[in-house]
């Protein structure tokens, strides 16, 4: 992988949101959950869909904060226009988990924060 510069680094643009409202997607190639993710005043409400469900049912990501690049271009999967990428890592069977804040940390985050 090719090394980025910090400006590089500064242009993708990643926010804390809270999770709305989902609904499964069984129109899609891979199991997955559609999502509409709150971003705060700023960016208002933005929908996704993700391949979490090994992890996660529509239920238990409903108040969930994620983070998610919000800046990409919008992109048609099957039926539905997703525009933005939650984040999230593999676990030991390439599963994914989704990141957010810290749910330990007394500070509130307010979703729309921008990752520094």
């Amino acid at each position: 992988m090719a090394d980025l510069t910090f400006d590089e680094f500064l242009k993708v643009d990643v926010r804390v949101g809270r999770v709305l409202r989902t609904e499964t997607f069984p129109e899609a190639r891979k199991p997955a959950i559609k999502m509409w993710i709150d971003f705060g005043p700023d960016l208002g409400e933005k929908k996704t869909s993700a391949q979490v469900t090994a992890h996660y049912t529509p239920e238990d990501l409903v108040g969930k904060e994620v983070l998610a690049v919000v800046n990409f271009p919008p992109r048609q999967i099957g039926k539905f226009m997703s525009e933005v990428l939650v984040l999230g890592l593999p676990d030991d069977s390439g599963e994914i988990v989704l990141i957010g804040p810290d749910g330990d940390v007394t500070a509130e985050v307010p979703v729309g924060g921008r990752l520094h």
